[in-house]
């Protein structure tokens, strides 16, 4: 049995992808083969989950297909599909019921927006190019639906003082309800390294939690984080981040982690590797106090809040896009696109309509 945080997150993966396909229609099974040397565990559960719901709507919503079961799907039933079917798709998946529980019993509304509906869709489209060049299907009608159109979105982030007030709220536990105030006091140094390590890195949370003590080398003030795909980077820390992460360290040596958490760097009161919903909880409940008027602050947002800065440092897109793990700039672009919202305020200072009117000393001259 692997060791590793990291692997046992991919074989967790594995395990819930192979249960997966087990109730996908048999047609399914020689794409994912065929992908299965390009994508990672997570990418390929995603792309599952999204085919099974295809095939639930299927089954739920065209007469032709009522009460089918998924996995007796095949690709004559494909051929039957309507290019009329999959424009009624795209509109199903905005609103639809998902079951949920074991026996299905328990069910769901699910809401999607544009960029959820664009996801799904991208993934029958892939599925949909895989079996016409395969010769499963003589058509390809996916291609010929378009896809939702996105409508961009506020890229939200922490402004330098807003930046400041989360971390000095992490540190001092003032203003937090009562109810936090006796947690507080045994998390503070573990949350203040936390919150200081994604403003000072931009890391994902995924890397986050993933992380080890044996990961970091505070001699050189670096540390090696696991990327998507498996492939490890060394990443480095200021000053005032490793003192934050030192601070935690001290403490974390002390705590009696649980068996299989031994390793693990970042832990929870119950001495466990600390989870991704945690540390959502975590800067949720921060963020409020520090930063009331944005909403939805998350670990994604602090990413955003440290790319932003850290091209307005150096103006190095492609800087920013290594240090974050970005393979394409194009990704990047949303860190700093907030930047022109600050040349638009400079712009309007600049633009004078009235000069200052002038003041006399002797108003009746």
């Amino acid at each position: 049995m692997p060791n590793d945080y990291h692997d046992q997150v991919q074989l967790a993966r594995t395990r819930r992808l192979r249960a997966l396909l087990r109730e996908l229609p048999d047609v399914c099974s020689d794409y994912f083969l065929s992908i299965e040397q390009l994508t990672s565990p997570l990418t390929r559960l995603s792309y599952a989950y999204d085919l099974k719901l295809f095939f639930q709507y299927l089954s739920s919503e065209l007469p032709k297909f009522e009460g089918k079961p998924i996995a007796s799907f095949t690709a004559d039933d494909l051929h039957r599909v309507t290019k009329n079917d999959l424009e009624r798709y795209a509109r199903y998946l905005s609103l639809y019921v998902k079951p949920e529980g074991a026996g299905g019993d328990d069910e769901r509304e699910v809401v999607n927006h544009e960029y959820g509906i664009k996801r799904k869709y991208a993934s029958l489209r892939a599925f949909y190019k895989y079996l016409f060049a395969e010769g499963v299907i003589e058509s390809n009608i996916a291609a010929l639906v378009p896809l939702p159109k996105l409508h961009e979105r506020a890229i939200i982030r922490l402004d330098v003082d807003e930046v400041a007030r989360i971390l000095d709220l992490a540190e001092s536990g003032q203003s937090l309800p009562k109810t936090y105030q006796k947690y507080h006091r045994v998390t503070q140094k573990r949350d203040l390294a936390m919150l200081s390590l994604f403003l000072g890195t931009g890391i994902r949370i995924s890397e986050c939690v993933g992380l080890n003590i044996d990961d970091f080398d505070f001699e050189q003030n670096a540390f090696v984080v696991t990327r998507k795909g498996g492939k490890e980077v060394i990443l480095y820390l200021s000053d005032e981040v490793a003192d934050a992460l030192k601070d935690y360290l001290a403490e974390r040596r002390e705590i009696d982690a649980l068996p299989g958490h031994e390793q693990a760097f970042f832990l929870s009161i119950q001495r466990r590797r600390i989870t991704q919903r945690a540390v959502e909880n975590m800067v949720k409940k921060y963020a409020a106090i520090a930063a009331p008027l944005k909403k939805k602050i998350s670990p994604h947002k602090l990413r955003s809040t440290f790319g932003t800065n850290l091209y307005r440092e150096t103006g190095d897109i492609y800087l920013v896009a290594d240090v974050l793990g970005h393979s394409d700039v194009n990704t990047t672009r949303k860190h700093y696109a907030a930047i022109a919202e600050d040349h638009r305020r400079i712009a309007a200072q600049k633009t004078v309509l009235r000069e200052e009117p002038v003041h006399l000393e002797n108003p009746d001259i």
